[in-house]
C-alpha cells in the first residue's frame, strides 16, 4: 500500500466518523458531541448564576476549556477529512462550529466574550444527523417540504389577519378613545394583535360595553387563526405523503461536502464524487 493510499484511507475513515451516522462509531462520536454540547450550555448558563461557591465556578470554567479544545480538534478534524476545505469552513455548519468555538480564546483578549459561547445552542441542530434511520429522516424531509410548500399559503392568510388587525384595531380605537388606553391606532392595532394571539399582557383594556364585545369577538377568532397554518401545513404533509416523492439521506460527499443525496446514490449530484469511496 503507497503512501498516498494510506493517506486516503485514513482520512476517508476519518470522514465516516465525523461526517457520517451510519457506523457505530460515527454514532458515538455524534452522540458525544450531542452530550458535550448540552454540558457547554449548562455550564454557560451555571457560570451566569450569581451565589454559588467559587470552587463550583472553578470547576465549570476549567470544564467549558475541556469543552473547547475538544471542539478545537474537532473543528480542525472536519477540515482535513474533506478534500474541499471551503465547503465545510464556509458552509452553515462550519460558521457555526467555528463561532462556537472561538469565543473562550477571545476571553483572553476581550471581556464579557465567554457568554457568547450559548452560541453552542445552535449546534443542536446536528441531532438531525443522529436520527439518520429512514424513518425518521424520511418524516422530516416531509416536514420541510410541507412547510415549504406551505409558505405562500400561510404568508396570504397572515397577510389576511394583519389587515383584520388593522381593521379591529382602528374600530376599537374609535369606540374606546384616548382615555381607555387606546392612545392611537398603532397602539390599538398592538392590543388587537396581542388579545388575537391570545397572549394577553393585560397593559391596554377596553372599558366599554361595545369594546369587551368586540374583544371577546377577537379572543374567539383567534383560537381559530392559530390552528389554521397548523391546517394548511398538515394538509401539505398528507399530500405529500401520498405522492411518493423519493426520500433524501443525510449522506455527505467527502469532496464538496453536498448532503441531500438520493437514497441509494452512489454518486455526489452536485462533484459526481464517489460517495462510498470505492
Amino acid at each position: 500500500m503507497s503512501k498516498d493510499s494510506y493517506h486516503k484511507t485514513w482520512k476517508d475513515r476519518l470522514h465516516d466518523i465525523i461526517y457520517e451516522a451510519d457506523t457505530p462509531i460515527g454514532k458515538v462520536f455524534d452522540v458525544t458531541l450531542l452530550i458535550l454540547i448540552v454540558l457547554s450550555i449548562i455550564f454557560v448558563m451555571l457560570e451566569s448564576v450569581k451565589g454559588l461557591p467559587n470552587d463550583i465556578y472553578n470547576i465549570l470554567y476549567y470544564g467549558e476549556w475541556v469543552i473547547t479544545v475538544f471542539f478545537t480538534f474537532e473543528y480542525i478534524a472536519r477540515i482535513i477529512a474533506i478534500k474541499r476545505p471551503s465547503r465545510y469552513i464556509f458552509s452553515f455548519y462550519g460558521i457555526i462550529d467555528l463561532l462556537s468555538t472561538l469565543p473562550l480564546y477571545l476571553s483572553f483578549f476581550l471581556t464579557g466574550t465567554s457568554a457568547l459561547l450559548a452560541v453552542r445552542a445552535l449546534r443542536l441542530l446536528r441531532v438531525f444527523r443522529i436520527l439518520k434511520i429512514s424513518r425518521y429522516i424520511g418524516e422530516s424531509n416531509r416536514l420541510v417540504r410541507a412547510i415549504k410548500d406551505s409558505g405562500a399559503k400561510i404568508l396570504v392568510f397572515l397577510f389576511a389577519v394583519l389587515v383584520l388587525c388593522i381593521i379591529m384595531g382602528t374600530v376599537m380605537y374609535m369606540i374606546e378613545g384616548e382615555e381607555n388606553g387606546f392612545k392611537s391606532i398603532p397602539i390599538s392595532v398592538y392590543w388587537c394583535i396581542v388579545t388575537m394571539t391570545t397572549v394577553g399582557y393585560g397593559d391596554i383594556a377596553p372599558t366599554t360595553p361595545l369594546g369587551q364585545f368586540i374583544a371577546a369577538l377577537i379572543m374567539i377568532v383567534g383560537y381559530g387563526i392559530i390552528a389554521v397554518p397548523t391546517g394548511i401545513v398538515s394538509a401539505e404533509y398528507a399530500a405529500d405523503r401520498k405522492s411518493g416523492k423519493v426520500h433524501l439521506n443525510t449522506q455527505v460527499c467527502s469532496n464538496c461536502n453536498a448532503s441531500d443525496h438520493k437514497d441509494g446514490a452512489k454518486f455526489c449530484h452536485k462533484c459526481g464524487e464517489d460517495l462510498h469511496n470505492e
